[in-house]
């Protein structure tokens, strides 16, 4: 019976064969055995397509008959590098080919698993083959490119670490510093970095051992801590009902806040509902902040003057019962219109545009008609001629209850564009009238006074 070989080639002799040659070939053997369990060798694949391995039975000449196997060679291509089919075996394979090509390790033929080198993977690899008739498969142990080694740069993908141990800093993609770490021997405080569910906020926590803890953020030199994303407007917020307090030097009394807007920027401080800006000094004295916006000048009757064409009644005094209120009026005809006149020299904080304006009058009659007010208005500047026209007037119409002496409040008027283009420090000249041929009180209107609404840009006249 003459001898057979395994699928590594070992020689398996039969009784009587091999008369006087059984030391030759139980050496070669034994030689076999060795490369198998230790041996190294280098095979170039160089080039592209399909490579084999083979296995010279009974001899030391075989490609996969080593246990380190070491390819070399510039690719030009993919390359398939393929082992015996039926072999059983574990090999270490080293990946030291040139140029960026993938390297595939299967068997012969069959339709078994694969082991691929990625283009980028020069690295070592422990694979096993099945040996599982004609479907032989080779299969990654996950032992080599995929260990953690002391030295070198390697990309650890789906790796969990349970408080690891990080140096001095954490480098980008690019091996550029991304995060210096500074270790406190002492620590005891920390940060907890939190992930939110949909709807909600990923945390950044100041936690520890101490029960009061601040998070310090501090800009390098005159560097400035920065909010936003750039897209949008920038908020900081208080979580839940909540005060925001800014303060300085851990709430002490020293340092000042400063709030600054870019060029022509505005500062807007918007209380909610009818909440109110408020300042409290050092003697914990709190008053409301002014805030520019729409503000009242109240002008009675008594501050303005009939025309001398077509002017209402000069002012007169009424008295309804001894003690109390008693009235100084001007009174406008049913008649015909009739006008008098008034002159105001607005803050500088008024921003010279449009103003509104409310009529309040009485009359002594129990008419239900109603009366209407126009108020019209012209600007005067330093050294300019005062002989100008008025602008368009705007009025409202207000009914009368129907009561003697009952106060009527008009409604705001529509804005009402002063002539002569106001500018800051000039003077405004006004005319008011009641335009009869807009009303229908059959009595005469006694004008009580107005508020007069204009709207502010600046807090204050400085």
């Amino acid at each position: 019976m003459a001898s057979t070989f395994t699928d590594l080639g070992l020689e398996l002799m039969a009784t009587g064969e091999n008369a006087g040659t059984w030391g030759t070939k139980t050496n070669a053997n034994l030689q076999l055995i060795e490369q198998l369990t230790g041996g190294f060798l280098e095979v170039s694949i160089a080039g592209s397509g399909t490579v084999a391995l083979d296995i010279d039975d009974g001899a030391l000449t075989g490609t996969a008959q080593q246990r380190v196997i070491k390819l070399t060679g510039a690719l030009t291509g993919s390359r398939v590098v393929t082992f015996p089919v039926l072999t059983e075996n574990f090999y270490i394979i080293e990946n030291a080919t040139t140029n960026a090509e993938t390297v595939q390790l299967k068997a012969a033929s069959g339709s078994g698993a694969t082991v691929t080198f990625a283009t980028d993977d020069k690295s070592h690899k422990i694979v096993y083959f099945d040996g599982v008739a004609t479907n032989t498969g080779v299969f990654d142990t996950g032992f080599g490119s995929g260990d953690v080694t002391l030295t070198g740069t390697q990309t650890l993908t789906n790796k969990t670490l349970t408080s690891p141990k990080i140096g001095t800093s954490i480098l980008d993609t690019n091996g550029n510093e991304l995060a210096l770490l500074t270790a406190t021997g002492s620590a005891v405080n920390e940060f907890t970095l939190a992930n939110a569910a949909t709807g909600n906020d990923p945390t950044l926590s100041a936690t520890g051992g101490d029960s009061n803890i601040d998070i310090a953020i501090k800009p390098k030199g005159t560097g400035e801590t920065v909010f936003g994303t750039g897209a949008a407007n920038a908020t900081i917020t208080s979580s839940g009902a909540h005060d925001l307090i800014l303060d300085t030097n851990s709430g002490t009394n020293s340092g000042t806040i400063t709030i600054t807007d870019a060029a022509n920027g505005d500062i807007t401080i918007a209380p909610n509902g009818t909440g109110v800006a408020k300042a409290v000094d050092a003697g914990d004295n709190t008053g409301a902040i002014k805030i520019a916006g729409k503000e009242t000048i109240w002008v009675p009757a008594v501050a303005m003057y009939p025309t001398t064409t077509n002017g209402c009644a000069d002012i007169a005094q009424t008295e309804l019962t001894a003690g109390q209120p008693e009235l100084k009026t001007l009174d406008f005809d049913q008649s015909s219109d009739e006008f008098a006149q008034f002159a105001v020299a607005f803050p500088k904080s008024w921003n010279e545009g449009t103003v509104t304006f409310q009529p309040f009058f009485t009359a002594d009659t129990t008419n239900t008609g109603s009366a209407k007010f126009i108020l019209a208005g012209v600007a005067v500047a330093n050294d300019g001629p005062i002989d100008v026209a008025f602008g368009t007037g705007q009025g409202t119409a207000i009914g009368f209850s129907g009561t003697a002496n009952d106060l009527m409040v008009g409604n705001e008027s529509s804005a009402i564009t002063i002539a002569g283009s106001p500018a800051a420090g000039e003077q405004v000249f006004f005319n008011i009238f009641r335009d009869v041929s807009a009303d229908n009180l059959t009595a005469d209107a006694k004008l009580l006074g107005i508020k007069l609404f204009f709207t502010t840009d600046a807090a204050n006249d400085a």
